[in-house]
């Protein structure tokens, strides 16, 4: 039986005391590995949380550095750290939030010769990428290595995010249910282009975080089969029912896709 330190037992009293979460889900908790894909405006909330959640091991993918136009929405660094990788700042942040978490940087580039030897071993996949070649790689990889991903994105004043949880392949819907292929460039502007208002990653970001708490638990209803819409400007929050795609190239059963393709990083879209 699992033995919590009289710090640990302080740390986590808010999550002991939930009826769902108990010193059970926390333990789980400590013992889970989550992977998040980019240390930007929707990597950097959910890592925090995750972190303070207790996540006991979490990844950080991501090969870019700290820019001072980062600064506005990504909250896992400070001025202090521009011109570092961001993994290494998120690094620093996270170690001196919870010294109970190890972090696992990867300051790489993700493509078909790596990631799925990057996701093998994480019980969890958070995509906070900002371009669409990446977020099809991270889908497909996760498909076939069964793992489930946690999708948001952002732009202006809106927000989206939905789970693919290919543990069940039968029921869940895939990212290319959604977008068979990545759009052409040019078709989706860019965070530099539109702009982005900061918070919005904070909020889309905490929602990722909490997804995959409940997918660790195995508690309440994870967002499989529902895409949540976020419109600032207005505070509206919608649902959108996503079916599995009878024709997806990736997840039906006339699937035409049976192994990892990298399309080329030429559609950025900022998040």
């Amino acid at each position: 039986m699992f033995k919590f330190t009289e710090e640990q037992i302080k740390r986590y009293a808010r999550h002991i005391i939930l009826p769902e979460v108990g010193g059970k889900g926390q333990e789980k908790l400590l013992n889970s590995k989550v992977l998040v894909v980019g240390a930007g405006g929707l990597g950097s909330p959910a890592i925090f949380y995750l972190a303070a959640a207790g996540v006991g091991t979490i990844g950080i993918v991501d090969f870019d550095v700290v820019d001072f136009s980062n600064l506005q929405r990504q909250i896992l660094h400070d001025t202090e750290r521009v011109g570092i990788p961001k993994v290494e700042s998120a690094r620093m942040t996270v170690e001196k939030l919870n010294p109970d978490v190890k972090v696992i940087t990867y300051n790489t580039m993700l493509n078909k010769s790596n990631i799925m030897d990057i996701i093998k071993d994480y019980d969890v996949v958070l995509d906070g990428t900002d371009n669409f070649p990446t977020r099809f790689l991270i889908n497909d990889a996760c498909y076939f290595a069964n793992k489930p991903l946690v999708s948001a994105a952002m732009l202006r004043f809106e927000g989206q995010i939905t789970v693919f949880d290919f543990r069940d392949k039968e029921h869940s819907p895939c990212y290319r249910c959604l977008f068979p292929e990545p759009p052409p460039p040019g078709l989706v502007p860019s965070c530099q282009e539109a702009g982005i208002l900061g918070s919005i990653g904070g909020i889309m970001g905490c929602i990722q975080a909490t997804e995959a708490i409940k997918l660790l638990l195995g508690i309440g209803e994870p967002l499989v089969g529902k895409l949540l819409i976020m419109d600032a400007l207005s505070m509206d929050f919608r649902k959108v029912k996503l079916r599995k795609d009878p024709s997806c190239p990736l997840c039906s059963q006339k699937a035409s896709i049976k192994e990892l393709i990298e399309y080329e990083q030429i559609c950025d879209v900022h998040f």
